[in-house]
């Protein structure tokens, strides 16, 4: 595999939106990498709330973080 630019085997990331297309995605991809894979579930922490999201990166410390979270419905929306 071509060596990247910031090496993520060992480290912990935490990927935001972990559940939807993209996410999973990053989640099979950085398991492959062999990263110490985070999530956080809505119930858990919700990432529109800015006192929890410190909170939660205080607690848990992740040394990298891919957003891939975002609203959504469809053409409904």
């Amino acid at each position: 595999m071509a060596s990247t630019a910031f090496e993520l085997k060992d480290k912990t990331v935490f990927v935001a939106g972990h559940r939807g297309m993209v996410g999973s995605a990053l989640m099979r991809r950085l398991a492959r990498e062999q990263a110490n894979l985070l999530t956080v579930s809505r119930s858990e922490v919700d990432l529109r709330d800015q006192a929890a999201v410190n909170a939660w990166f205080a607690a848990k410390r992740p040394q990298a973080v891919f957003l891939a979270a975002a609203k959504v419905g469809g053409i409904v929306a």
